[in-house]
């Protein structure tokens, strides 16, 4: 099942962002905040009642023309001062139902990262959090989290980064096998990630951040992200902490090299590009919407086999290959809500207790579906929908979390969470829905606990604004210290001494947070774990 959930062509979807700034003449004073020389040229970010922030700023090389599908190179300088008070362009991908995300963006001129920095000085630099967004690797931006308020208040410099998506960012073929450094195509996207951590390591100290405490945060497929870079050989080095928000999936495998080349070929031709011999010199001439339009039903992630991955996260996790750097690793409670509503009652078809073990059926087969109606019976869940999503939740999300933690505390620090406020608002996104289904704490929804989640404040309530700031606290000491703590607050378990317990975030009225045992029983890890990673 795909992490992002996309709308059909009547949904709602994003607006392509502005074009990048203009460059204006170097001005004779050089020492305002908002005036920062990084190793290509002088940027102008601006101020706000939050700080500062510096937006658009290219990373790499935008790869356009021939550089489509090349690994990243660096950025050429530019003369001036570069305006940065407004977002780049987003990455090539299809409209959503995301706020702003009403019209597709064909734009391949996207490698661009966003600062924000705290105002006032500090007796040394500030610890650093890169934020790589979610979408199912297939969609989203860099802007779609805005963490000003996060920064001032944790002390933190924050960083988001668009990366290649879809197609554009995954596409594995033999030709392109050819052209890859290591061998192995496929995995534009996440060496695009690379490539910004690259630069916030010469540059981050520019604006205040500390180059040598860098951590590595992203939600669904930003997690996924940062489960996959924890095990890449070519990232060591560019960060010293890493954050999984609901990123465990499919226990972050990646693609295995000959059937990402088949469906490479598979899609070459779909895009009109048939003849082997001519393809890649074919799909690079077809224009951006024509290699949008023929992405659809393929599967789009990292590849392993070469340099970059050489083995499974997973494989590596246990075989002590992974980074040596402490991981805040969790999930959310009912994650699979959201799946299960645009399933059905979103699409207009709720799920019936009369169809609810046909869909069973049809989703995990006879056998295991029998198994499921057993676990998942409809007299304790509020409706045949969550009944399925809780299903759907547990296992993609839930029990591959716990899975991840047993596996990383092969190699280091792992701290384990679960974000469990069912009172929960929808997140912005559903928010824009015409309906009264709860989605409890569903995916996505801890986002907006922690930043402006499409720069749209979150109408939470007293309770959850308190849960808001504990949050707030566990996740910055996390990022300044490696240890995540928060006032009032019980540590979160460390899965090397305290395996299976979990920091259960919740308001006041649930109980307020503290330390679960139970979170394994409670979604039915005991028949998920037995079953291949949805």
């Amino acid at each position: 099942m795909r992490i992002a959930i996309r709308r059909a062509a009547s949904a709602v979807a994003v607006l392509a962002a502005a074009a990048a700034s203009s460059l204006v003449p170097l001005p004779a004073r050089a020492a305002d905040s908002t005036l920062v020389r990084t190793d290509a040229g002088w940027v102008r970010g601006e101020t706000t009642d939050e700080g500062r922030q510096f937006l658009g700023i290219p990373y790499a090389r935008q790869p356009v023309g021939d550089l489509r599908w090349k690994e990243p190179r660096p950025v050429k300088p530019w003369g001036g001062v570069r305006g940065a008070a407004s977002f780049g362009n987003r990455c090539v991908q299809s409209a959503s139902w995301d706020p702003g995300y009403e019209n597709p963006s064909h734009t391949e001129d996207c490698l661009d990262l966003n600062v924000y920095a705290p105002a006032g000085r500090t007796a040394g630099p500030r610890p650093v959090m890169v934020w790589l967004h979610g979408g199912g690797l297939t969609a989203g931006a860099g802007e779609d989290i805005v963490p000003d308020t996060f920064a001032r208040r944790t002390g933190t410099v924050v960083v988001t980064v668009n990366y290649r998506l879809g197609a554009m960012g995954f596409l594995a073929a033999a030709g392109l096998d050819g052209e890859a450094s290591d061998g192995v195509s496929g995995n534009y996207g996440l060496l695009d990630q690379q490539a910004a951590l690259r630069w916030v390591r010469a540059n981050i100290g520019r604006f205040g951040g500390d180059a040598h405490r860098v951590t590595i945060a992203g939600e669904s497929a930003g997690g996924r992200s940062v489960c996959t870079l924890l095990a890449s050989p070519t990232a060591r080095g560019l960060y010293g902490a890493g954050i999984v928000e609901s990123g465990a999936y499919g226990d972050c495998a990646a693609r295995e090299r000959g059937p990402a080349v088949r469906d490479g070929a598979a899609f070459a031709k779909k895009a009109g590009c048939p003849d082997p011999a001519t393809a890649l010199a074919c799909l690079r001439r077809k224009p951006a919407k024509d290699i949008l339009a023929a992405q659809a039903g393929f599967d789009w992630g990292p590849v392993t086999g070469g340099a970059f991955l050489p083995v499974q996260p997973k494989e590596a996790y246990e075989n002590g290959a992974a980074a040596r750097v402490p991981v805040l690793n969790g999930a959310n409670s009912d994650e699979g809500n959201l799946f299960a509503f645009a399933r059905f009652d979103g699409a207009g078809a709720p799920l019936t207790a009369e169809r609810y073990p046909g869909a069973v059926t049809e989703a995990y087969g006879p056998d295991l579906g029998g198994r499921v109606l057993k676990a998942y019976p409809l007299t304790e869940h509020a409706s045949p929908t969550h009944a399925f999503g809780a299903a759907t939740g547990d296992r993609m999300f839930a029990c591959t979390a716990l899975r991840m933690n047993t596996a990383l505390a092969h190699r280091g620090p792992v701290y384990a969470y679960e974000f469990a406020d069912r009172t929960s608002p929808p997140f912005a996104s559903l928010r824009e829905l015409d309906t009264d289904f709860d989605f409890g704490a569903t995916h996505v929804n801890e986002v907006q606990y922690l930043f402006k989640h499409f720069g749209l404040a979150s109408p939470l309530d007293k309770e959850q604004r308190a849960l808001a700031r504990q949050m707030e606290q566990y996740w910055g000491s996390f990022v300044r210290t490696g240890v995540p703590r928060a006032d009032g607050g019980p540590g979160a378990p460390d899965q090397r001494t305290r395996p299976g317990q979990v920091l259960s975030l919740r308001t006041a009225s649930e109980g307020g947070t503290g330390i679960s045992t139970t979170v394994h029983d409670a979604h039915r890890c005991d028949l998920w774990d037995t079953v291949p990673a949805g």
